[in-house]
């Protein structure tokens, strides 16, 4: 095993990847109180697509962060909910969550001092 964090082998690799997209982190977090459709989910979320959010959860289902749970008595109504494993990752989106809280602002003031036209080379976001 290699703790090398930029070959695609590592470990470490697998959790960035997890956690940078851009809808992982956001779903798991709104199932951390429970299960929920996927209707509650996208009501709770905001911004997501249906279609997006479908991607999403069978990305987390087979990463083995979510469980689908079908009802017994309406296969129609389906619910999600946090793997223990998906649970696990609620502490590091916490800290991510009040890292930008915290420094937030400075980031947005950075990235539009990089956009001004007195900046050297703007990058190609602004």
């Amino acid at each position: 095993m290699t703790t090398d964090a930029f070959l695609a082998d590592c470990r470490a690799r697998l959790a960035f990847d997890l956690l940078s997209n851009t809808w992982n982190p956001v779903v798991l977090w709104a199932l951390r109180d429970g299960p929920r459709r996927p209707v509650d989910l996208r009501e709770r979320i905001g911004g997501i697509s249906s279609k997006v959010l479908t991607e999403t959860l069978r990305r987390l289902q087979f990463n083995g962060l979510v469980d689908r749970l079908a009802g017994p008595d309406a296969p129609s109504r389906v619910t999600y909910q946090l793997t223990a494993l998906g649970r696990t990752l609620l502490a590091p989106i916490d800290a991510i969550g009040a890292w930008a809280f915290k420094y937030g602002d400075e980031v947005m003031a950075a990235q539009k001092a990089a956009c001004t036209p007195e900046s050297q080379s703007p990058p190609s976001t602004c």
